[in-house]
């Protein structure tokens, strides 16, 4: 059953969740391709082009909607920030390295275009970026497995606990994310209610 599925919509579900995010799919189809489910040189080409593309269209949102995108989200506002004073110091190692620093996987590709980055350095660099972390992580994943079995013996009888392990995983950094993401829109809010409440003190009576 396991097999059918991903041999119908795996590669699928790879691409459209490295196009989005990455990390923790990758993991998984790397894993997956350890235990013989799918195909490891596949999984790095279908992650390279997942990720390429999605981070090309983050790009070039960015260098038209830039500041309206990050403004949607106090976090997004906050990371692009700091992003943008990191890529104007060193901007060819930010476009090489940024999908290894979790949670920029989005905003960094934004603030790379907002910065005003030329288009054909951040095609060329970008696709060098997105095949080492592919082949990296992906490489990284299909290992782990043969670590696993080194140490249980057959791994075939624990794979769902491993599977669902590194699903577990993943919703965790999610939630943890998301909570993070809810604290910084708190403080932001209390921030500019503070401010607000400030300019109203200040104002002379008639």
């Amino acid at each position: 059953m396991l097999q059918q599925f991903l041999q119908d919509f795996g590669y699928f579900a790879l691409f459209l969740g490295t196009f989005f995010e990455g990390e923790t799919i990758l993991v998984l189809a790397g894993f997956l391709a350890f235990r013989g489910y799918m195909d490891i040189n596949m999984v790095v080409v279908v992650a390279f082009f997942g990720s390429y593309a999605g981070d090309q269209l983050w790009y070039f949102l960015g260098r038209k909607h830039g500041r309206k995108l990050l403004a949607r989200k106090p976090r997004w506002q906050l990371l692009g920030d700091k992003a943008l004073e990191q890529i104007r110091k060193h901007p060819d190692i930010w476009v090489l390295s940024f999908r290894f620093v979790y949670g920029l996987r989005t905003v960094m590709p934004v603030a790379i275009g907002l910065s005003g980055y030329p288009p054909g350095r951040y095609l060329l660099l970008n696709g060098l970026g997105a095949g080492v972390w592919a082949a990296a992580l992906g490489a990284a994943a299909y290992h782990f497995g043969a670590l696993l079995e080194g140490l249980l013996g057959n791994v075939k009888k624990y794979e769902l606990w491993v599977l669902g392990a590194l699903l577990l995983l993943g919703a965790v950094l999610w939630l943890r994310r998301r909570i993070k993401a809810a604290r910084i829109a708190k403080e932001l809010e209390m921030a500019s209610i503070k401010v607000a409440t400030v300019d109203v003190k200040s104002q002379p009576n008639d």
